[in-house]
């Protein structure tokens, strides 16, 4: 079975990495370090907080805005170009190939936000006084040793990504060690957004079970609003909005997810706060995404499981 479930992820993610709005996200994701870098230097004494703020601001929106694009039609292009019905003809089910197609969604999410900090990292580096030859000859330096590696290997043109990113972002957080507190910041919502696109994701495939592209983005994007918007929700006033909506409000922010656990204020992702060590509410957040998102899989087998393609 889970020989199965790798073989559909894998094919899922050579398919998500060659699209074109996965590249022109990744192209704005760049020019957004490039922002970072021009307003930091205009904040004096501020200027490694504005890179980080920005820079993990980026990284959530980013991620979510490709989850939402590639959850929603993934599955749609296989169903549209028919390639669908030759892959369940084999002895693979449903549940197995739409565990498959969300596990290579995510890597590809998970690619995108590595490289996309491992820049940032070098961003931050070169902000805050760091040596201008390693913060930006070293990525430099490994995107065109992938690129002349994919030139002579073109068969590693698909997988290149993988290594590209985990490469950026050993040596984006090896540059940048000299601000260790921007440095967490940026690595601590990389993580969470990681875990937190999981949800979003699993969200988009249980409305592709069922929808088209279109509503599947609608649905995910209002879900998504609703859920980094629960603790919002779940304090409504009653004196002014009234009993009705109040205890509605309460009861949508219960059932949920609570994304704001994967946008934490500043200070916790610095240890200045008092509570639970940065470690411990990554892990803890973490385990809350997988649980969120066995379930949601679960429910977008059971709909999948149903759907009549013919």
């Amino acid at each position: 079975m889970l020989w199965r479930i790798w073989l559909v992820a894998a094919n899922t993610y050579r398919e998500a990495v060659r699209a074109r709005v996965l590249h022109g996200l990744l192209g704005l994701a760049l020019l957004t370090a490039g922002y970072s870098l021009v307003v930091g230097a205009y904040a004096l004494r501020n200027s490694a907080r504005v890179v980080s703020d920005l820079g993990a601001a980026s990284v959530s929106l980013y991620g979510v805005l490709v989850a939402v694009v590639l959850g929603a039609t993934s599955l749609y292009r296989e169903l549209e170009l028919k390639t669908i019905f030759p892959i369940l003809a084999r002895p693979i089910r449903r549940p197995e190939y739409l565990a498959g197609k969300f596990l290579g969604t995510w890597l590809t999410i998970v690619v995108f936000i590595a490289a996309n900090a491992g820049v940032l990292l070098s961003a931050l580096a070169l902000s805050t006084g760091g040596d201008p030859r390693l913060a930006v000859g070293v990525p430099v330096a490994i995107v065109a040793s992938a690129g002349l590696l994919a030139f002579r290997s073109p068969r590693l043109r698909t997988y290149l990504p993988i290594a590209v990113a985990v490469a950026l972002a050993v040596a984006g957080a090896f540059v940048a060690a000299h601000a260790p507190d921007d440095r967490r910041v940026l690595l601590a919502s990389s993580a969470l957004t990681a875990a937190e696109v999981a949800i979003v994701v699993a969200i988009a495939t249980v409305f592709s079970s069922f929808s088209s592209p279109f509503l599947t983005a609608l649905f995910t994007l209002g879900v998504f609003v609703v859920g980094r918007s629960a603790d919002t929700l779940a304090r409504l006033p009653e004196r002014m909005f009234g009993e009705v909506v109040h205890q509605g409000a309460a009861a949508l922010a219960r059932v949920v997810p609570n994304l704001m656990v994967y946008v934490p204020p500043r200070p916790l992702l610095t240890g200045e706060a008092s509570g639970a060590p940065l470690p411990q509410y990554v892990a803890l957040a973490s385990l809350q995404a997988i649980a969120w998102t066995t379930l949601l899989l679960g429910v977008a087998s059971v709909l999948f499981r149903r759907r009549d393609f013919l």
